[in-house]
């Protein structure tokens, strides 16, 4: 007879594992199970050790384990979401997944922070190179497999940020004022759909408020409709802070809210304690979410035996082939005059490249926030390029009579680029860059333009001067290669844009009247939508 109790066999069915787990806890321990393990350990829970429960690891993000959350370097850097929707593969996508998910078990992380699937409202939303698209049909197509490709390894996928979190300006105080239709139809079409049909295993809640009250204590969005309407039945958790502001502990306990990061601010265990004792809410209702919790780590192989657990595999030959492939797929020829692409490799003899981006590497700590991934080694366009024409094509700088200009420009991931925590400053290229373009295309017959970027750049001003326009996206650990095979016609750039990419910033919905209620908000950062 197996001396364990249920909930360590792992032979037995998880909701009666659950069951047996929860009847043992004390009330304060149910506390504990709803916060993480402290201020040194920011992406982590606490341990039960009374009754053996592990800490429960969460890591950043969607574009690959990243090393500020997981400890660990040389992870595959994938290419950004919104490249990924670009190739509107919901194979390859899904491919992706389960190769995030055998790196994020190789560093022994149960939770992915992954994928973000807030609609792309603004231009100038610095994140918009972590979602897929404007179109919640198109994310929510591409969000599914990729949930479902992650938790075949075992492994947590975390939708987020619910719900309407479409800047970065102000998100942590900002309201999202949205009506019934258009919030349904556009902000949590694509949420509902991944809940129905993927059945992610976590959400993370937004900064933002929605309609007046914090994502994290808004009872409507996480309780009415995510569980209730949609049947959702893992765990919700906070953005990381995310619940400073809120006033009460019983306003999260009561929407829903399972888990508090990266420390207890709300769900203190006194504050619980109090909250508790004078009625505010139920053991029930405190059971619901220590039970979805308790859920997703049976789930996630908390209290398995290792040989019963997929081991995970990390920056492997195949990881990277597959950023690679994804790189490709992704790249939208948006100009190609006279068919000047693709390039003969046995037809030009001199090439000549320009730009500070030919030399760029993305893959640093913390570059663009909860996105940093530090892969092993990065390829460049220059290096992709010269490893791709080597002995038969040379590559020149500042030449003044090459057969091709390449010109590389676009964004990083620096304040006001595509990054977390601001927007973007502008819908243009930086002047600098828009003059390089000029130059060389008024220097150059055939000229070529790579853009390296994540969100919706304004070419207005240069696109009738060049031949060639490619956009080439974040592309990942295998960037350079990517781009290289691609103007060299080893690859069919096929994707398509998953953005709307307007002459102006007016021509978008979110600033055609140039009201700063629509954006960033009004004096009371209210955002109209």
């Amino acid at each position: 007879m197996n001396a364990n109790p249920v909930y360590l066999d792992d032979k037995t069915e998880i909701e009666a594992r659950v069951a047996d787990l929860l009847s043992r806890l004390t009330l304060k321990e149910k506390f504990r199970l709803l916060t993480s393990h402290g201020r040194l350990r920011i992406y982590v829970t606490a341990p039960i050790k009374r009754l053996g429960i592990p800490s429960f690891k969460t890591t950043d993000g969607p574009l690959g384990v990243a090393m500020h959350s997981s400890g660990f370097k040389k992870n595959t850097r994938f290419p950004a979401t919104v490249s990924l929707a670009a190739t509107w593969n919901r194979d390859l996508t899904h491919l992706i997944g389960v190769a995030m998910g055998k790196e994020v078990r190789a560093v022994g992380r149960h939770v992915l922070l992954a994928p973000g699937i807030n609609i792309a409202r603004t231009p100038l939303n610095g994140r918009t190179f972590e979602y897929f698209s404007e179109d919640p049909y198109l994310t929510k197509e591409l969000a599914i497999p990729l949930v479902k490709g992650v938790q075949e390894q075992r492994v947590a996928a975390c939708l987020k940020h619910y719900a309407a979190n479409n800047q970065e300006t102000d998100r942590r105080s900002s309201d999202s004022v949205v009506d019934e239709r258009t919030l349904h139809e556009i902000y949590l079409r694509a949420f509902r759909a991944a809940v129905l049909e993927a059945n992610p295993w976590s959400v993370m809640a937004c900064y933002n408020k929605v309609n007046g009250v914090y994502g994290s204590e808004n009872k409507y969005l996480i309780r009415e409709t995510l569980m209730d309407k949609w049947g959702f039945n893992g765990l919700v958790m906070t953005d990381w802070f995310a619940s400073r502001p809120i006033e009460t502990t019983e306003a999260c306990v009561n929407a829903g809210l399972g888990l508090e990061m990266p420390w207890a601010m709300r769900y203190k265990t006194k504050a619980l304690q109090e909250a508790f004792n004078e009625g505010k809410f139920t053991e029930e209702t405190l059971n619901d979410l220590v039970r979805r919790n308790l859920r997703v780590m049976m789930l996630s192989g908390l209290f398995d035996r290792p040989e019963k657990l997929p081991q995970g595999s990390r920056n492997t030959p195949e990881h990277q082939d597959l950023s690679r492939r994804a790189a490709e797929e992704g790249m939208v020829l948006l100009k190609n005059e006279e068919n000047l692409l693709p390039l003969d490799i046995d037809s030009i003899e001199r090439v000549s490249f320009h730009g500070k981006h030919m030399n760029k590497k993305f893959g640093r700590i913390l570059s663009g926030g909860s996105s940093a991934v530090s892969p092993p080694h990065e390829v460049t366009p220059l290096e992709g390029l010269s490893k791709k024409v080597k002995g038969k094509v040379r590559l020149l700088k500042d030449s003044t009579d090459p057969d091709v200009a390449i010109v590389f420009v676009g964004l990083d991931h620096s304040r006001g680029g595509d990054s977390e925590s601001s927007d973007r400053s502008s819908i243009h290229l930086p002047e600098e860059q828009v003059l390089l373009i000029k130059k060389k295309a008024s220097e150059h017959q055939k000229t070529i333009v790579c853009v390296i970027a994540g969100s919706p750049i304004a070419m207005d001003e240069w696109i009738y001067d060049v031949e060639v326009v490619l956009m080439c996206w974040y592309g990942g650990t295998e960037a350079g290669h990517a781009i290289a095979n691609v103007l060299f016609g080893d690859v069919n750039p096929s994707g398509k844009l998953p953005l709307t990419f307007p002459k102006e910033l007016s021509d978008s919905p979110a600033h055609s009247t140039g009201n700063p209620k629509n954006f960033p908000g009004d004096e009371e950062k209210r955002v109209f939508y």
